[in-house]
């Protein structure tokens, strides 16, 4: 008996994947719930249900989408909740919950420090706490740092306070890569050829997207390098294979993102097409660096070219990188992915980077990040056009967004349905848990392999 009742509560508890997947759900509806109350609204009444809940989802899961303006619809104190619920996405509720656990100097147990390690995809549990202690740190002192900076653009244009507020508001919103804002309706139209506000948005954008890991790894080269005196070839000799792969994809992808908006965007009168070729390379790249998850957006998304949108659905889909604040696929799952295809294509017995070969378990599981995702956003395309009889480009540009935790939209957000926000809302809750972890939600096996090995059968393929 004693044996069938510890079976029975073993398979009770829930696993680190359920765990972090009813965390988000639980944080979205206590978000919804305050952003209800009459003083969260600027009119001093009560907000929709769907509203409050749609505004919840897009802070928690750092998109963007929305389906109210949010300088103008919130109060301050609803703009102060939502930025609250950004940065709880951004860290994950699991941070937020070790954060608490810290300060009220509680022992980590044994299913907490697994917990931790599975939401950060790390591959030990030794030394956990000493990280989050960084990430949060890191996290604060690169956000200070944006607001600090953004201060010198807004303060003079909104006065001390307010300006102070957009640029906390801000620098939080780029960091945790959400891509709202306080500013007005157009997002950062307004300043399309302002560079100091361009590179520090894109600082704050890129610093989030290339994860935690990389972080550190950087700090601690640098740490090194300045004691012993090493070079820039030397330090990037010591880079781990991880940071260096990262560090090369993020590059690639931001250039190859700016060489595609500006051909295709050239001549667009309505973006880029009457600028001057500084301008023109300004606008590009900050765009290039918008799509990968970022949301804010300095040319009208409606009015890039078709090309312009599929080519970013692309850039939305990839995403940032592992253990950031970005959302996508990740930049990693995708080169595993391309690897192991050429790899195939060359008949090499193993994918092989930086003289490093890849696992097939990592292999296995970017093969199942890259092709989940892809199916739901597939479903949810189909879904939306469906029940919001929204047009086809428009409806793939909103999905890839909602997937990838982006924001960016062609001005379809506001206009949908109650069923076509549940569709959004459904794609971004997905893109920021990840499909995946849905998948391994619902799995009532709970098994970690198969127990009984199975002889080879014959199947043709190709």
């Amino acid at each position: 008996m004693r044996l069938v009742s510890e079976e029975k509560i073993k398979k009770r508890r829930l696993s680190s994947t359920q765990i972090i997947v009813l965390g988000f759900l639980a944080a979205i509806f206590a978000g919804s719930l305050l952003l209800m109350i009459p003083a969260a609204s600027a009119e001093g009444k009560e907000t929709g249900f769907i509203t409050a809940l749609f505004t919840a989802t897009t802070s928690i899961c750092v998109t963007g989408l929305v389906v109210v303006d949010t300088f103008s619809h919130w109060s301050f104190l609803g703009q102060f909740i939502i930025l609250i619920l950004i940065q709880i996405g951004g860290f994950g509720v699991i941070t937020l919950y070790s954060s608490i656990m810290m300060m009220l100097k509680k022992k980590f147990t044994l299913r907490t420090r697994l917990l931790i390690q599975d939401y950060y995809n790390l591959s030990s549990i030794q030394g956990l706490t000493h990280f989050l202690i960084k990430v949060i740190k890191g996290s604060f002192i690169v956000e200070g740092a944006g607001a600090f900076l953004y201060a010198f653009i807004f303060i003079p244009r909104f006065g001390l306070l307010k300006g102070i507020w957009v640029s906390v508001f801000n620098a939080v919103s780029a960091f945790c890569n959400a891509g709202m804002d306080v500013i007005g309706s157009n997002s950062l139209i307004d300043y399309q050829t302002n560079i100091p506000l361009n590179l520090i948005t894109i600082f704050l954008i890129v610093s989030g997207g290339l994860g935690y890991v990389v972080w550190f790894d950087c700090l601690e080269n640098i740490k090194r390098s300045w004691r012993k005196g090493f070079g820039i070839k030397i330090f990037f000799r010591n880079l781990g294979e991880h940071t260096k792969l990262v560090i090369n994809l993020t590059l690639i992808l931001l250039v190859a993102g700016t060489l595609l908006v500006l051909l295709f965007e050239w001549n667009n009168p309505a973006t880029i097409g009457n600028l001057t070729l500084g301008n023109k390379i300004l606008v590009s790249f900050f765009q290039s660096v918008t799509f990968r998850t970022a949301g804010f957006a300095t040319v009208p998304q409606e009015a890039l070219t078709p090309s312009t949108c599929l080519a970013g659905c692309i850039f939305m889909f990839i995403g940032g990188s592992p253990v950031g604040t970005a959302g996508g696929v990740k930049t990693v799952t995708v080169f595993v992915v391309l690897l192991n295809l050429t790899s195939f294509i060359r008949n090499r017995t193993e994918p092989v980077v930086f003289n490093r070969a890849v696992s097939d378990k990592l292999i296995n599981k970017a093969h199942a990040i890259f092709m989940t995702n892809l199916l739901v956003t597939i479903v949810l395309i189909i879904l939306l056009m469906q029940l919001s009889n929204a047009p086809l480009l428009a409806s793939v540009f909103e999905i890839f967004s909602a997937t990838g935790t982006v924001g960016l939209s062609r001005s379809l957000t506001a206009s949908l349905n109650t069923a076509g926000k549940f569709v959004v809302m459904a794609g971004m809750y997905a893109g920021r848990i990840g499909p995946i972890s849905m998948a391994l939600f619902f799995n009532i096996s709970r098994s970690d392999k198969n127990e009984i090995k199975y002889a080879n059968g014959h199947y043709i393929v190709g």
